[in-house]
């Protein structure tokens, strides 16, 4: 598809924009962990692309252009709440059917235990985390989204899973119990 031809249909072009809104602030509530703040970086982001709209080069790729705006907002909001310090250093349910009270509750429990899990993860972790494995972008669209280079992006990507896993296994062990995790031996 054309860009003159895409954005010539600005009311098309509104609508696959706001298309979008839902995964932006899923992205955003669980970079952000609040509601309201999501709901403001999603609003932002699509003030911005409706703003911006001529800059899209490629209508194909239309929702990581969204998903780096929503990079930028972040790091804008970031950068407003603590001047001079490098955020990178900076530490919905969704159910089908009608699940039974048993089901909703272990359900809830394990959003709770995840959601607490991905709030313990350094905001460059959360970012990649989210965006690769809730929001399925390749690790090329993330690099891209983020401005990072793609070793980054997998390095980041590995040491968010890894201590994930490791937050959830001490959440699901019985007080007193240590989780046996394998530690990695260093090499010289």
């Amino acid at each position: 598809m054309k860009l003159t031809s895409f954005l010539r249909g600005s009311r098309e072009l509104e609508s696959r924009i706001e298309g979008h809104r839902a995964a932006l602030f899923r992205a955003a509530r669980a970079w952000s962990h609040d509601r309201a703040l999501a709901d403001d970086l999603a609003q932002e982001t699509l003030a911005r692309a409706l703003a911006h709209a001529g800059q899209l080069r490629d209508p194909e790729r239309l929702r990581s252009w969204l998903f780096g705006i929503l990079a930028n907002c972040w790091r804008d909001h970031l950068r407003a709440l603590r001047p001079g310090v490098d955020f990178e250093t900076v530490e919905d349910e969704c159910f089908c059917a009608d699940p039974t009270p048993d089901e909703a509750y272990g359900r809830r429990e394990i959003v709770v235990q995840v959601r607490a899990a991905v709030a313990r993860l350094s905001v460059g972790q959360r970012q990649v985390l989210t965006l690769v494995d809730l929001e399925e972008f390749s690790y090329g669209e993330v690099a891209s989204i983020l401005g990072i280079p793609i070793g980054t992006v997998m390095s980041r990507l590995c040491r968010a899973r890894l201590a994930l896993r490791d937050l959830l296994l001490r959440a699901d062990a019985p007080p007193g119990d240590a989780p046996a995790v394998p530690r990695l031996r260093s090499a010289k």
